[in-house]
C-alpha cells in the first residue's frame, strides 16, 4: 500500500519538478529574445551541475527497468526529465560554443541512447544494468555534491544567480522528498541508492534556494556585483 502510494506521490512530484526544469528552459529562452538583457542567455549556468542532472536522471531511468518488478513510477519521468535536461545541455552548447560543452551534450546524447537501447533489450541485461546503474547513482551523488558545489560557487563569487531558476531548486527539492519516502516505502534493499542520491540533492537545493535570499539581502552580494559590473 504504502508502496503504491508513495510511488504515485513521488511521480506527481517528479512531474512537478519537470515543470521546474521547463521554467529554467523557458528563462533561457526569454534571455535570448530579450533585447535588453545583459549577459548570455546561460549565463552563470553550471554546465557540471547540469551534466551532473542529467546522468542523475539517467541513472534512475536505468536503475527502474534493471530491477524487478519494473518500476514504472521511476521510469517513464526520469526519461522524461533526461530529455528535458538534455535540452538545456544543448542550449548551453549553443549559446557557450566551448568544445566542453559539445563534449557533454554530445556524451549525454550517447548514453540517453545507449539507456534506451538497454531499455528495449529487455531482461538481456537487466542484472548488468542493475549493477551499472547502482554505480552510476551512487557516483551521480558525489558529482551532484560536487556539481552544486561549484554552482554554488558561482553564485557566491558573483553575488549574483544570473540565470539560475529559482522554481527549478524548489521543484526538485519536493521531488527529492518524495523519492526520499518512496525509496523507504521500497525497502533499504532496492531503495538504498535512490535515498543516498536524494538526500544529497535535496541539501544541496536547500542551499542554492537560501542563496536567492542571499543574493538579495547580503552586502558582500552587492559588493561584488558591482565589481563584476
Amino acid at each position: 500500500m504504502f508502496y503504491n502510494l508513495f510511488g504515485t506521490i513521488n511521480t506527481l512530484f517528479i512531474f512537478v519538478s519537470l515543470y521546474g526544469v521547463l521554467s529554467q528552459l523557458k528563462t533561457i529562452f526569454e534571455r535570448k529574445q530579450a533585447a535588453q538583457s545583459s549577459g548570455s542567455p546561460t549565463a552563470l549556468l553550471s554546465l557540471n551541475q547540469f551534466s551532473v542532472s542529467f546522468l542523475a536522471y539517467l541513472s534512475f531511468f536505468i536503475y527502474g527497468y534493471s530491477i524487478a518488478p519494473f518500476n514504472h513510477y521511476i521510469v517513464w519521468p526520469r526519461l522524461v526529465a533526461s530529455l528535458l535536461v538534455l535540452g538545456i545541455l544543448i542550449e548551453i552548447w549553443r549559446d557557450r560554443k566551448t568544445h566542453l560543452a559539445f563534449i557533454s551534450m554530445s556524451l549525454a546524447c550517447v548514453c540517453l541512447l545507449g539507456s534506451i537501447l538497454g531499455l528495449l533489450l529487455g531482461d538481456t541485461f537487466s542484472d548488468q544494468g542493475k549493477f551499472i546503474s547502482t554505480v552510476i547513482i551512487l557516483l551521480v551523488s558525489l558529482l551532484i555534491a560536487q556539481g552544486y558545489a561549484h554552482q554554488i560557487y558561482v553564485i557566491i563569487r558573483s553575488g549574483s544567480t544570473g540565470a539560475v531558476d529559482l522554481k527549478m531548486s524548489q521543484f526538485i527539492l519536493m521531488m527529492d522528498v518524495s523519492t526520499i519516502a518512496f525509496a523507504l516505502s521500497m525497502g533499504l534493499n532496492h531503495g538504498w541508492p535512490l535515498l543516498v542520491l536524494a538526500i544529497t540533492s535535496g541539501i544541496t537545493k536547500l542551499i542554492i534556494m537560501y542563496l536567492f535570499r542571499w543574493v538579495k539581502l547580503s552586502s558582500v552580494a552587492k559588493a561584488r556585483r558591482v565589481k563584476t559590473c
